[in-house]
């Protein structure tokens, strides 16, 4: 049974395939969204507003700040979902 990450990094992965057309073997925990992937702030925006309905919650530009991998993204949604 996958653990919560690898459940949450799952939905990640398949978000960015969808949203962006991305090659799913691109998209690892240590991938960078802008500099790996060229996810962009306009991107951003449609990858916050599916996470918001993952999660059920709106996270906030600052819950965002620093997250500069899909591992990092994974630990917010991660937070967001057990707050």
């Amino acid at each position: 049974m996958p653990t919560q990450q690898e459940e949450i990094f799952e939905r990640i992965r398949a978000t960015l395939v969808e949203l962006f057309e991305l090659d799913p073997g691109a998209i690892t925990p240590e991938a960078r969204l802008a500099e790996d992937l060229e996810i962009d702030s306009i991107d951003v925006v449609d990858l916050m507003d599916e996470l918001r309905r993952y999660t059920g919650k709106k996270g906030s530009a600052e819950d965002f700040r620093s997250v500069r991998t899909v591992g990092d993204l994974v630990g917010v949604v991660e937070r967001l979902k057990q707050g």
